[in-house]
């Protein structure tokens, strides 16, 4: 008797114990299904200037955002060196989801063709691209600039009067002034600022004569400002009546697109986790509308489809370099 009791005994702890370890995981498994979502607040790192369009889509996106994955995201202004500054701080920031950057192509991929930068495409996770934005030209209200040919002739006439600002070395601003000399045969003085707020004080102190700013830039505060012509392939919706580069007989299109990363090495479940939040985000009526109120283009593209172009983009703009360098255009 004694031993059956001792071997029933040892049979119900062994019960026991696989019974508690069923508990156990079961209650476990939920827990580990459950997507991942941040810890703290996330730093969205911006590399231009407060108050100029990567900054603005950085606020805005980041307000929609921030409900999807439960935690405040900080928009953190690093500019300098055309964004080189901000997205290297991306690059080595640790890869644990707190940290991401908002790119501005084209500067994202022409910085690495054009120097030795701190950072390359294999230096970041691709979550998506959120937007696109023509980029174009404008002149104070009162300038005797009166179009874009305008411009062209008056640079053609006085080389070094005519000085046109950008928001930095390699930008969608800078490229727009390269291939427009190329095509023309124009030359302009170019003044590089880091971002469109300083560009804007340059143009209406007469520091200099005209701005190359997107249509997201320019529209929401035109007073005192003439948009004389725009990049993009076809008229914007939100100035209808601003002429397109190639509605004048010239083969340009030059955009600012703006995209989300993640530092390289951050967890695929991390990546997967903000893949899906920014495509809910960027998919949501309001943040449409959010956008489409400051006179920004939503233009969703997944992370890996985006990578691929981007790469594809960047091997484009290198061998433009290696034809014409656009440092001193």
């Amino acid at each position: 008797m004694t031993q059956i009791t001792r071997r029933a005994g040892i049979t119900g702890i062994i019960a026991a114990m696989a019974s508690s370890a069923l508990t156990t995981r079961a209650l476990a498994a939920p827990t580990l299904a459950q997507p991942w979502r941040p810890e703290r607040p996330v730093e969205l790192v911006v590399g231009f200037a407060p108050g100029g369009g990567t900054d603005i889509v950085a606020r805005l996106f980041a307000r929609h955002l921030e409900a999807r994955l439960g935690q405040p995201i900080t928009v953190v202004n690093r500019p300098g060196a055309s964004s080189e500054v901000g997205m290297t701080h991306v690059a080595r920031s640790r890869p644990d989801g707190h940290v991401m950057g908002l790119t501005n192509m084209p500067s994202f991929v022409t910085i690495p063709v054009e120097r030795r930068a701190q950072y390359d495409l294999d230096s970041f996770a691709f979550i998506g691209n959120i937007m696109t934005d023509a980029t174009g030209l404008v002149v104070k209200a009162d300038s005797p600039i009166r179009s874009v040919a305008d411009l062209i002739a008056r640079a053609k006439a006085d080389p070094e009067g005519i000085s046109i600002s950008t928001s930095g070395i390699g930008t969608d601003d800078h490229l727009l002034l390269a291939m427009l000399s190329q095509q023309t045969g124009a030359r302009f003085t170019i003044v590089h600022y880091t971002g469109a707020p300083p560009q804007r004080n340059a143009l209406m102190g007469r520091q200099v004569q005209a701005n190359t700013m997107s249509v997201g830039e320019v529209m929401p505060q035109p007073d005192g400002l003439r948009f004389i012509g725009h990049a993009g392939r076809a008229a914007s919706r939100f100035a209808p009546n601003v002429p397109t580069m190639k509605s004048m007989g010239l083969d340009i299109e030059m955009y600012s697109e703006r995209g989300l990363v993640l530092p390289r090495g951050t967890p695929t479940p991390i990546v997967d986790r903000m893949r899906e939040a920014v495509a809910e985000t960027a998919a949501d009526p309001a943040t449409r509308a959010t956008f489409e109120a400051q006179f920004i283009e939503p233009n969703y593209e997944a992370g890996p489809v985006w990578e691929a172009r981007m790469r594809s983009t960047q091997e484009q703009y290198a061998a433009l370099w290696r034809r014409a360098p656009w440092i001193n255009s």
